[in-house]
């Protein structure tokens, strides 16, 4: 199944990353961002960091997000692009605050942060 949000992964514009204490200290903190999970929906329910959401089309995404929402993008791992092109995606659309979290899932997982999903391993 390909990724409904694939979009362009080249650009010549810088990529705003968000390491991942950052991100769980925002999560630990409450704060108000939208967590987009770039992968596809068999992927999403298999596993995803808590809080995230998903989307199907490219259609979806760009109507449930606000241009000036705090929103972070992540995959798989850091050779999946699937994230890169979401980011490009928004950015090119004229979202304001956008930044991905490259090393995505396995980087959360290697952590021992907690994790949703049908495949999870409950401790």
């Amino acid at each position: 199944m390909s990724n409904p949000n694939a979009g362009p992964v080249w650009s010549d514009r810088p990529v705003r990353t968000i390491e991942r204490e950052e991100l769980h200290q925002k999560i630990e903190r409450g704060d108000r961002f939208k967590l987009v999970m770039a992968l596809n929906e068999w992927a999403f329910v298999a596993k995803h960091i808590p809080g995230s959401i998903h989307f199907n089309t490219p259609d979806e995404m760009l109507a449930a997000l606000r241009k000036d929402d705090d929103i972070v993008v992540y995959c798989a791992n850091p050779e999946c692009f699937a994230s890169l092109a979401v980011y490009h995606r928004l950015v090119d659309r004229g979202y304001t605050y956008v930044c991905r979290y490259a090393v995505g899932l396995i980087d959360w997982e290697d952590a021992n942060l907690p994790l949703e999903g049908e495949w999870v391993v409950k401790r």
